[in-house]
């Protein structure tokens, strides 16, 4: 296999191409970020007017457990890496016999499933990492009774296809808890204690094949309704000592892993000032969409350098970000007709940075595009962005 993919160059008559499974936003801003060092680009995603698919120099229009597609997108690329958590791990295990595949299928694996990913964190945590929350496994009907009662109230949540607030309940009682589980059918799940929290941060390394890490900033987020609504990033977001034990922690849990590629992992800073780790996503992630505007490498850039075997430089913020997610809620009013959104107005703004992603249509909860505002200082930039938030309908914040 190859082991560095050199940009701008023509290996056996074709241009030097890499493939990603997934077409959707993130597929997409990495399909720009590899074009703009001069590789061509290959996307395999079901739906054929996919956001990346559509950017692309090519596109396999299949699903990801299809045997035809996978073996023709091991033709077409050298490389292979993945937008979204939830592609099949056996579809990049399968690929990876004949290509560089990053992230591993085994990380992927681990990162679907919430019993496996808290187990490898609290191994990191007993040897210096952070530790996730307390909480149980619950797989069978005998484990409800098992259940410690500090642990209520928690948050139930599906152990696999979890995402956006997707497949978790609230509950405050053993009753409350069986009913949940009932509700979600009696499938795997974890039972994770509520904690009092001052607040959601996330972070973002890439790691190369040589073990090279590199981190980006520290990122303060948001989420209303289980969904991301706004990420801050700048000087004095987060506690100084809350950051870097969160970075340091983040780069132990891909070290573990040995992982190659890009990985976000998120954590809960409790009143107390102490670190809660949450959950991993082996990919770019929403919260690190500043970065295309706001540093001198993209976490697209850097997971393009990660998959081709290129250096990891150390990325550099040069500018205070906030970045507000738009989702299709906003291209409605109220009584739930389309309405036009007032771009003119805040494209007028300073430091904004509009992107779309391409989707055809837009739909509740569905994410459409960002906003990202850049200012010299924290005050600049969150003053735009609340001022853009206004004019589109967002809550402020």
């Amino acid at each position: 296999m190859t082991s560095v993919i050199l940009p701008g160059t023509v290996i056996d008559g074709r241009p030097a191409t890499l493939g990603v499974l997934g077409g959707g936003q993130l597929g997409r801003m990495f399909v720009h970020a590899a074009q703009a060092l001069g590789y061509d680009t290959v996307v395999l995603d079901p739906d054929p007017a996919s956001p990346a698919g559509r950017v692309s120099h090519h596109q396999i229009a299949t699903g990801y457990r299809d045997a035809d597609g996978l073996r023709e997108l091991a033709a077409c690329a050298l490389a292979i890496t993945t937008e979204f958590e939830n592609v099949p791990a056996e579809a990049l295990a399968e690929l990876a016999r004949t290509r560089p595949v990053a992230p591993a299928a085994e990380a992927v694996a681990i990162a679907q499933d919430r019993i496996r990913e808290k187990a490898h964190f609290a191994r990191c945590a007993a040897s210096g990492g952070v530790a996730p929350a307390p909480h149980a496994v619950i797989e069978r009907e005998a484990d409800l009774a098992d259940v410690p009662a500090g642990l209520l109230p928690g948050i139930l949540k599906t152990a696999r296809l979890g995402y956006d607030g997707k497949g978790q309940a609230r509950v405050a009682t053993r009753d409350e808890l069986a009913a949940a589980w009932a509700s979600m059918g009696r499938v795997a799940c974890v039972l994770e204690k509520m904690l009092p929290l001052a607040c959601e941060c996330s972070v973002i390394v890439a790691r190369g094949r040589d073990g090279q890490v590199v981190s980006l900033p520290v990122q303060r987020n948001l989420h209303r309704g289980g969904i991301l609504a706004v990420t801050e990033v700048f000087e004095g977001n987060v506690p100084a000592a809350s950051a870097d034990i969160a970075q340091a922690a983040t780069i132990k849990i891909a070290n573990e892993l040995d992982y190659v590629g890009v990985l976000c992992v998120e954590y809960f800073v409790l009143d107390s000032g102490e670190l809660v780790v949450n959950e991993m996503a082996p990919r770019p992630h929403n919260s690190g969409h500043y970065t295309v505007d706001a540093c001198d490498a993209s976490q697209f850039d850097l997971q393009v350098r990660a998959l081709a075997g290129l250096p990891l430089a150390p990325p550099r913020q040069h500018s205070a970000a906030v970045m507000l997610n738009l989702l299709g809620d906003l291209w409605f009013d109220a009584h739930g007709a389309p309405r036009a959104l007032p771009w003119r107005e805040v494209l007028a703004l300073p430091g904004a940075h509009l992107h779309l992603y391409g989707k055809t249509e837009a739909r509740r909860g569905r994410k459409m595009g960002h906003l990202t505002f850049t200012g010299a200082s924290a005050e600049t930039a969150r003053g735009n962005a609340l001022r853009a938030a206004a004019l589109l309908g967002i809550e402020p914040f």
